[in-house]
């Protein structure tokens, strides 16, 4: 009878999500585990899936959970579906998958040797002797201040991947944001969703008077967070995909390399021991202010060499930090003491062209670039929880309704016919 039982409640369980709805079949694409009950009402346990490090974890934690009334119809599942694709914790089980996304795209950035990095006086961005118009993008402002895709959005993306580009990091980081939008949405939908002036890339000043998905006018709701308090407490997957900087503190005249006042970011990822400690202090002030003890120690530390602070404190070349004097390695230790929260080695950043690296690469590489100015971390607006969760909501209900299939950015199939 056990067996019996076991084998009518799976036949209904699947005669149940054959029937079920767009809104409710995408509600169990992301992660949520919806199951029949005899209560009355809709029991949701949303759980704390951000604060996981993957959705087969989450849901092992019991977390993204929903009992429906067995008598539910057709029509009150669906809105209790759309219901819950608003909430929190469905955005939470996006998150797992733009995290896919942002880490596929910058391995493919990265991985290409031929998209590189110009100073700022040679233009923002060029395409090398081919030109623009061979690999997918026309100009709209002069001084490679302002492109947009020519053709499709994936071939003039597949540019930067494969194509002869370079660009400073600004633009690296417009790419990376778009990119990932491409991992996300697989290249079929990618073209179909967006419109040519909403991928614009060019100065930040130009996208603003764009439609574009990043700044422009077809940006939507943005979320405010510049030190990542509000971020930091919803915990690690909400960090995905996020974009930023590192900037310098003190004035221009401080800087003795203008082109690396700045390192523009997307975030690829980040340790369970970091996010803790960023839940702990409330975001990036406190690691304002570490870097900026970090910088008064280094500036006592007088010395000479190529990349010296890189190689002392990412690399921790060996034969380097033993040549120190001794007054120097108490500073070294002191520097290393701080240096040893988790998140500089575990907040992982796309920084073009300097690839997938952990903070505490930058701050180092930072001390020897501009030695004058210690440098802040910021997160910039971003439409990814709100106006472009919403947008690839509605564009899976479109392929949902017209029964077309797709590939995400993890190979897997959804087949809504």
């Amino acid at each position: 009878m056990v067996r019996v039982g076991a084998a009518l409640m799976w036949v209904l369980a699947s005669t149940a999500q054959a029937a079920d709805g767009c809104a409710m079949r995408l509600l169990r694409e992301l992660g949520w585990q919806v199951e029949s009950g005899p209560q009355q009402g809709v029991t949701v346990n949303a759980g704390q899936p951000c604060q996981r490090a993957s959705l087969q974890q989450a849901q092992a934690r019991g977390d993204l959970r929903v009992q429906v009334p067995e008598g539910f119809d057709a029509t009150q599942r669906e809105q209790m579906a759309e219901a819950l694709l608003q909430q929190q914790a469905s955005v939470c089980a996006y998150a797992f998958r733009l995290g896919d996304a942002t880490r596929a795209a910058a391995r493919r950035l990265q991985d290409n040797p031929g998209y590189r990095f110009s100073a700022l006086q040679l233009g923002w961005i060029g395409f090398g002797a081919r030109g623009a118009g061979a690999q997918g993008w026309q100009r709209f402002r002069s001084f490679g201040r302002g492109y947009a895709p020519s053709g499709s959005n994936s071939r003039a993306l597949e540019a930067f991947y494969s194509g002869r580009v370079r660009s400073e990091c600004g633009v690296g980081r417009q790419v990376a944001q778009l990119a990932t939008q491409r991992e996300l949405y697989g290249d079929a939908a990618f073209d179909a969703e967006f419109s040519a002036g909403e991928l614009s890339i060019g100065t930040f000043l130009t996208l603003h008077d764009t439609p574009s998905i990043l700044l422009g006018s077809n940006a939507g709701e943005f979320f405010a967070d510049g030190k990542a308090v509000r971020t930091a407490a919803m915990g690690r997957q909400a960090f995905m995909g996020l974009p930023g900087y590192i900037s310098h503190v003190y004035d221009k005249r401080y800087l003795d390399d203008i082109n690396n006042q700045a390192e523009n970011f997307v975030i690829t990822d980040v340790s369970e021991a970091a996010a803790q400690a960023l839940a702990r202090h409330g975001g990036f002030a406190h690691y304002d202010a570490l870097n900026a003890r970090i910088w008064e120690l280094a500036r006592q530390m007088p010395g000479h060499g190529r990349r010296r602070f890189e190689r002392l404190l990412h690399e921790r070349d060996a034969t380097l930090r033993a040549a120190l004097p001794a007054e120097q390695q108490v500073l070294l230790a002191r520097i290393d003491a701080l240096m040893g929260d988790p998140v500089y080695g575990g907040l992982m950043l796309y920084v073009h062209p300097r690839g997938v690296r952990p903070l505490g690469y930058h701050i180092a590489r930072l001390l020897d670039r501009n030695p004058r100015t210690p440098f802040s971390i910021e997160l910039t607006l971003h439409n990814l929880h709100t106006t472009l969760y919403r947008r690839w909501i509605d564009a899976r209900l479109r392929a949902c309704a017209d029964g077309i299939s797709f590939n995400t950015t993890r190979g897997e199939k959804w087949n809504w016919a």
